[in-house]
């Protein structure tokens, strides 16, 4: 099948050569601030693989608070969000749990509401594609990131494909991180960390590689740790990362960008990244 189309930074297909460890981040830049109690915290995001009908600078957004959670919001470009303008409001066939979601080939990744099954809404046809239980995956409450949210599963997307960032009462809390398959949403392999995923704000994978965040609320935490899964060895680390609104419920890489996208305190902010070799 013909690749899809891309950003204008690196076409999908040559970006794995030009992967690296992450190194630096950027001062956040806020695009959007959500004006009602329903956006304190959400999920954005746009495709880094995009499939025709909607292309590359297309955004989505979630507010997440609420017990149905089914809106889905697309704007035209990160100007049509500032302005609040949605172009094309979607209303999902099943309710979202917390901001784990994430678009890629064209379709929206999301686990439904108090259960560990994750669906493939595609986006074109408007219609579930796939779905799929997360195996052994805790949910709603079981273990999600120190700030609550429900944040049990959240789906992740790198230079290699799509992840999901969870734990298993076998792996006793500890995050366990699984490469999907993002047709049919089947775990093609897992690996498990040693960092507690309570113990953490967030996390976010780059190049094959799991970063988790410190702090949710404090103004200068940091990226505290790594494990690769090339290696299979963690490691700390003490990369500065700025929460400037104080409640970070979302932390999403893309890599098209080369950016993380987030979502502080009603504010949707980026973050640039800098990848280098160690």
């Amino acid at each position: 099948s013909p690749s899809p189309p891309s950003s204008p930074s690196l076409p999908p297909s040559l970006s794995p050569p030009g992967c690296g460890e992450l190194v630096w981040l950027g001062e956040p830049e806020s695009h959007r601030k959500a004006d009602s109690i329903s956006g304190k915290y959400g999920v954005w995001m746009q495709d880094p693989e995009p499939v025709p009908l909607y292309g590359p600078e297309m955004t989505w957004r979630l507010d997440a608070v609420g017990s149905a959670v089914r809106q889905l919001f697309g704007y035209e470009d990160l100007k049509q969000l500032s302005r609040g303008f949605p172009s094309k409001v979607l209303l999902l066939p099943e309710s979202v749990e917390s901001t784990g979601a994430v678009v890629y080939r064209g379709s929206l990744y999301y686990q439904r509401r108090k259960s560990r099954t994750l669906l493939r809404y595609d986006l074109r046809t408007e219609s579930v594609a796939a779905r799929r239980e997360l195996p052994h995956a805790g949910f709603h409450g079981q273990y999600p990131y120190s700030w609550g949210g429900y944040t049990d599963i959240d789906l992740a997307v790198d230079e290699t494909g799509l992840w999901a960032i969870y734990s298993t009462s076998k792996a006793k809390g500890a995050i366990v991180l699984s490469r999907l398959d993002p047709d049919s949403l089947e775990v093609l392999h897992s690996w498990e960390t040693s960092v507690r995923k309570q113990s953490v704000a967030n996390a976010f994978v780059i190049c094959g590689t799991l970063y988790t965040v410190a702090s949710y609320t404090m103004p200068n935490t940091t990226v505290n740790y790594s494990y690769s899964t090339e290696s299979g060895h963690g490691r700390a680390l003490s990369i500065p990362f700025l929460n400037r609104y104080r409640y970070n419920s979302m932390i999403d890489y893309n890599p098209a960008r080369r950016q993380l996208f987030s979502w502080d305190n009603y504010h949707m902010v980026t973050y640039d990244v800098r990848l280098g070799t160690v």
